[in-house]
């Protein structure tokens, strides 16, 4: 458990540190503006490049993986939306926020520096599928779940355009497919741009951490939303749960790759649920709320589940 301490300490000690520096600091949520520029369009996108590139082509095409992955998590989507919608009477599109808020993991900011901590290179390649993909889905799902509910009052096709531009031009989808290409053809960088990269990769996770610190304290808690108990519950236990029996099931995996996507899917809520909701004017304090409360929450479930898997107690293949 020492070890599983140490592992989680730097992560949830930057946000900490970044939260501290808003609430001593004041600076105006603007200020982080730049910030956000370096870490989604140069650190993150260089760090996936970095992963991705150095690995053999085969490993890249485990189509199985990405749609077992993802289909576990839209599983959990669609669960939470019935939910929302049937049970507690929420309007389509606050159902909507509410799924993302229990479906989609802080897999970009936290993901590739934890994992790569926990499980070392050979978590490499599952987590930049999964950051690919998954982004993907998600770019694909909101808008189009938010056009349903008439949120969207723009004419379809340019919806449609709307998508397909931030899925193909978004730098992690662009940065991954780059690295795609040079590992399909051992395209070997030159000393001085690999050196780059190698800094700005490893600038990825300290400054992603904490920026998300700063996001979180300049958000305060107004609104606490009467789903957040089982929301919580759902993103922080049961989707890792369902995908780890789901990638088990499907089989054929190295642990490692299991293990990863358990991880990342037990991340707490992206922050970009709550530009979601901002965007759309739908369910935003309650959406930043949720993303406070949850990954405070994740302080507690995280060290568990890399007990569970570090102690040997989750098999990583549950039908041998």
């Amino acid at each position: 458990m020492a070890d599983i301490i140490a592992l989680l300490l730097p992560f949830f000690g930057l946000i900490f540190i970044g939260y501290l520096a808003a609430k001593l600091i004041k600076q105006p949520a603007e200020a982080l503006g730049w910030m956000n520029t370096f870490i989604i369009y140069a650190a993150l996108p260089a760090l996936f490049f970095k992963l991705v590139s150095r690995t053999p082509v085969e490993q890249l095409t485990r189509v199985d993986f990405i749609f077992g992955e993802i289909g576990a998590t839209y599983l959990i989507f669609l669960v939470l939306f019935l939910i929302g919608f049937f049970i507690r009477r929420n309007s389509f599109a606050d159902c909507t926020i509410q799924s993302f808020a229990g479906a989609y993991g802080n897999i970009g900011y936290m993901g590739p520096g934890l994992a790569l901590l926990a499980f070392g290179e050979a978590a490499a390649v599952p987590v930049a599928l999964i950051v690919c993909f998954e982004n993907a889905a998600h770019f694909i799902v909101a808008p189009a779940m938010m056009a349903m509910a008439g949120g969207d009052k723009r004419p379809a096709l340019q919806v449609v355009a709307d998508i397909v531009r931030k899925v193909v031009l978004h730098p992690f989808i662009i940065s991954t497919v780059l690295g795609f290409c040079f590992a399909a053809f051992s395209v070997q960088l030159p000393e001085a741009f690999q050196r780059l990269v190698d800094y700005l990769a490893q600038a990825a996770a300290p400054c992603a951490l904490f920026a998300m610190g700063v996001m979180l304290a300049l958000r305060p808690i107004k609104r606490v939303p009467v789903e957040i108990g089982y929301i919580a519950i759902f993103k922080l236990i049961v989707l890792p749960m369902t995908i780890y029996v789901a990638l088990s099931v499907i089989g054929n995996f190295d642990p490692v790759w299991i293990y990863s996507a358990m991880l990342l899917s037990a991340l707490p809520t992206a922050t970009n649920v709550f530009v979601i909701s901002q965007q759309y004017g739908v369910w935003q304090e309650r959406a930043s709320a949720s993303i406070l409360i949850i990954t405070a929450a994740s302080v507690l479930t995280l060290p568990v589940v890399l007990y569970l898997i570090h102690s040997g107690m989750l098999p990583p293949d549950l039908v041998p």
